[in-house]
Parts: structure tokens; sequence; C-alpha cells
């Protein structure tokens, strides 16, 4: 990590967030060529991953003893973090001692990749690079799942029968509290229901909490349910409890009752026929999946990555070292690092690799109207630039031919990027989800119609990141960034939910591309689960999507 990287991490807060999710690889490999005539080859597979340049060792496989295709039972467990290109290697050896070194070991060749392309394909398989550069007869094929954690969620539904009266003018006020009991001995309050006014039959509602919130995970972990009579002053009368577990509580899936008797300790002492204080029923329990990120791209979910350039004549004469758009022959501008950062990410999750780009705020030939939403290749029917360097040349190709003018409107290129987000809606399948990237040197002029065009654009499958460039005042930028409160339309209807992520490019300067794209991109993974969870849609199950996006050696 450099000293420059270091502290401006530190400052930005990047290293609190947590890796979005484990990952298991698991390798197998077909078509390895004897080397030795008079015996198989012993392989075996070096996974590194490269770090600031340099390639670092993570873990490797066994060696499978004379083996031509061997399938490793070794399986890689890694932390993905989409806000980072993850570049893994995966180094073939044929190992000739008996203590498994790779001192005296034949490299036979590499496969390089990221972990993004394996998650987004979900099974990748390539071609042995073979040294010198020569493809080879070898094929390596990484397989990747979701280390799935306790992110699921249970759904409740309890109700009791003959509790034990509390009030001398009418009924018990009876209220359910559930505690987890933790590891130390320690209680944490798992759930507590509404009351249920005057009835010793109480059916409280269902609700949800989380796995890993009622018992760790742990279907065994004990669970302390107490049954109260509710009073006003707080000062609640206890009517008695029970102890359970989730894996009690699961006997309630299939639709049958599970029944606890609800104890009062003191009574069951002092009370000579004492049976019990009621009786609390578990009437219904479900296990509902969450799904993550990972569930959705690979089930085939494809990040549909749109750029958007602001061309107005507050950033200078590009001709002029001075503009924030002049193209040093050795040092690429804001603008460019900006794109590149980002969408060297979004890249991995996109089959074709074909990014829509637009410019704004400019003259354009050959009338040289003012637009606020053309293609930067001017070609208006196809805006797609290829890859990542194609974006880069198209932008460079356009500067000599705009007028940079003004003003600085954005809702035209939101509502263009929302109208083919408001097309995926119709199709009720996780397959596309849009991210909009707007770099911008000011702030925006059309704010009443941003406003309005990202409130409509969070009912969609769609995120917005705005990165201002150059030196400007964007404090009026942070509003459109929900974090602060809740962005409203003009008209005061509130964003469905927040897509918005704006940062000042210059909060990164003297940082890492990675930490700049690592800000930006780090709430898309939420967003785009918040928004496919929201409508109750489902991921396609791997088996429903069978890729065949090849990616070259």
């Amino acid at each position: 990590m450099t000293d420059i990287y270091e502290s401006a991490a530190n400052s930005l807060g990047l290293f609190s967030s947590p890796c979005l999710t484990k990952v298991e690889l698991r390798l197998t490999c077909k078509g390895i060529s004897d080397r030795d005539a008079l015996s198989k080859p012993d392989p075996c597979i070096v996974l590194k991953m490269q770090s600031h340049g340099q390639w670092m060792e993570v873990d490797r496989t066994e060696v499978i003893r004379s083996c031509v295709n061997p399938t490793y039972s070794k399986v890689f467990t890694l932390d993905f973090y989409f806000e980072e290109v993850q570049r893994l290697r995966f180094e073939l050896y044929d190992i000739n001692s008996s203590h498994n070194g790779l001192k005296e070991a034949d490299f036979l060749g590499s496969v390089e990749c990221t972990l993004g392309q394996i998650i987004s394909q979900r099974k990748l398989s390539k071609a042995l690079l073979r040294p010198g550069g020569t493809v080879g007869k070898a094929i390596i094929t990484v397989s990747a799942e979701e280390l799935t954690g306790n992110d699921d969620y249970i759904e409740l539904s309890f109700s009791a029968r003959k509790l034990d009266d509390k009030d001398f003018f009418s009924k018990s006020d009876p209220f359910l509290e559930i505690y987890r009991v933790n590891d130390d001995a320690t209680m944490q309050l798992v759930y507590r229901t509404e009351t249920v006014m005057n009835n010793l039959n109480p059916v409280w509602k269902t609700f949800k909490v989380s796995l890993n919130s009622l018992c760790s995970g742990d279907h065994e972990r004990k669970l302390q349910c107490t049954v109260w009579d509710w009073d006003s002053n707080g000062k609640h009368d206890y009517i008695g409890e029970f102890e359970a577990s989730f894996k009690e509580m699961r006997g309630a899936i299939d639709g049958r009752q599970v029944q606890w008797l609800c104890i009062n300790p003191k009574y069951r002492t002092k009370k000579k026929n004492y049976r019990n204080s009621g009786i609390v029923i578990l009437n219904q329990c479900k296990i509902i999946k969450m799904h993550s990120f990972l569930d959705y791209i690979m089930g085939g979910c494809q990040i549909q990555f749109t750029v958007a350039i602001d061309f107005t004549a507050s950033n200078g004469d590009p001709r002029n070292s001075c503009s924030l758009h002049y193209i040093h022959p050795y040092q690429p501008n804001e603008y460019l690092k900006a794109l590149v950062a980002v969408g060297e990410i979004c890249q991995d999750y996109d089959s074709d690799k074909m990014f829509p780009a637009f410019g704004f705020g400019a003259r354009i030939p050959p009338d040289y109207k003012i637009s606020h939403d053309f293609a930067v290749n001017f070609n208006k029917e196809n805006p797609e630039c290829a890859g990542i360097q194609g974006l880069v040349e198209a932008y460079q190709a356009c500067l000599p031919k705009l007028q940079l003018y003004g003003p600085t409107n954005i809702a035209p290129i939101i509502q263009k990027v929302a109208k083919s987000a408001s097309q995926e809606v119709h199709t009720k399948e996780a397959m596309q989800y849009f991210i909009l990237l707007i770099l911008t040197d000011g702030v925006i002029t059309d704010m009443a119609d941003t406003r309005e065009a990202i409130v409509q654009a969070s009912h969609l499958p769609m995120s917005i990141i705005i990165v201002g460039i150059g030196n400007a005042d964007f404090s009026d930028m942070q509003m459109l960034d929900g974090d602060d409160g809740i962005l409203r339309s003009p008209k005061g209807e509130p964003v469905l939910r927040d897509i918005v992520q704006f940062v000042p490019f210059r909060n990164f300067k003297h940082a890492s591309p990675a930490a700049l794209a690592k800000s930006v991109l780090a709430e898309v993974p939420n967003q785009v689960v918040d928004y496919y969870n929201s409508k109750g849609i489902k991921p396609k199950v791997p088996s429903e999507y069978q890729s065949s996006r090849p990616f070259g050696p």
C-alpha cells in the first residue's frame, strides 16, 4: 500500500468498508501435455493475486499424481470486492520432487483473469498461456460459488392460549419477547411483539428477523422467550417463560404447530397443583432467502455502463493547457482518470463490452445547435464505444469538433438512460441493471428537473454516479446524494431508494484510481439488491443461465 493511497484512504474511511462476500473457487484442468515421455505429469496450481503491480501467492492446490485431467479438492476462499479490480493468476506446475516444492517444478503455463470475470460467468474456462506466450492445449476451468453466510430471514407467527390473567378489572395485555443467549451467557433482545390488549388468547402479528440476529446462524443456540402483561406505567407483569431454539422452530416450516408450555418458576415452586401459565404456539416458520449481489450476477444480470461528459464552456478551451479537457501527451486529465477508474470495474460485468457515451452542454456539428444528450461518437443510432479504450478514443476525437457552451443540464441524460431502464422493468427479470456515470465540472443548472428525474429513476433498475471535476464549489450537489437526508422532487415526492453517489474528484487527486472507484462503487451492490428485492424479483438460478461469453486468453 503506497503512503499516498493509505493517507487518502484513511481520510476517506475507505478501509472501513467490509468485503462484499466470500467466494469459493474450485479448479479443474484438462489436457495437460506429457513433458516426460516416461510418466504423466504431477500437476499443482498456484493461485496468485496482483497487489500494487506484484503477483503475490495466495494459496495452492494439492498435487495430483500422474494425472493429465486433474479435478482439485482444494477450495480457494477469497474476499470479493465489487469496487476493486482483483486480478488473479493461476500458474500450473508439474511437481517433480517428493516434497511438492516449486523450486524443482516445471512451469507449464498460466491463466490470468479478474475475480469479477469468474463471478459474472460463474464458470470460466481459459486456455493455458505457455512460457513464451504461445497458447497451449490445456484448459483451466475455475468455478465460483458464494460462501453463503447467515443472511437468510425467518418469518415467524406466534400465538398463545390460556395465559394467566394478571389484571383485576380486565384480562391481561400480553406481549412476547425473544432473547438470544450469547456464548458469554449474555442476552440479546431479538424481537418484541406488539401488545394484544385484553386477551388471554393473543395472536401476534407475523414478523421477520434475520437468521444471524435470531441465533447467529447456530440452529441449536438457546433462545429465552418471555411473556409479559403490559402495564402503562412500564412495570410489566411477568406471566412466564420458555426456552426454544431455531431447530425446534423449524418444526413449523411445513404447517405443523410447535408448542411450548409457558412456565412461571415461582408459581411452580409455590403452587402445589401448578401446571403452566399458558401455552405459546408457533403457527408458522418460513425461511426467506435474501438474495445477494452475487446471486444476481451469477444468475446472468448484466451491468449496463453509460458515461455522460460535461462539455460546457466553464471547462476551458481544450487547446489551452489550463483546460480540464486538455489532452496532455503523457498525463491523462481528470475526466479520463475518473472514466477509466470506474469503467474498469464495470466492464467485467458487461459481456459485450460496448458502452454508450454521451456529452452535454456543447454545440455540436453540423449545425452547431446546443445539445444535452449527444453521442460522443456522433452516431445517434449507435452511441456505443468498444471497451474502455473505445470510450477514451471517442472522447479525445470529439473534442476538436465541439464548441463548448452551456448550461450544465443533466436531467436529459438521466431521462435517456431511464428510458432504457424502464424497458427492462417490463421483463420482470433481473437481467440488466444500469449505471450512469456523470462527469461534470460545475453545479448543475437544471436542479429542479434533475431532482424530478432522479426521483423517477429511483423506481428503475438504475444507479447514478456523479464525479465533480475541477475546483468548483460542489456543495449544492451534495443534496442529490441521499446520504444526508431524503431527496425529494419539486412536488415533494421522495426517492423510492437512494440511487445517487456524488464525490468530488479533488478528494482523490493524490490517491490511486482504485480509491476513487472504491468510493463511488461501494454502494452499487446494495442498490442492485435493494431494487430487485423490493420488486420481488429473484435471480435466475445459474442452471437457467448458461453463459456463452468467451473471454480471450
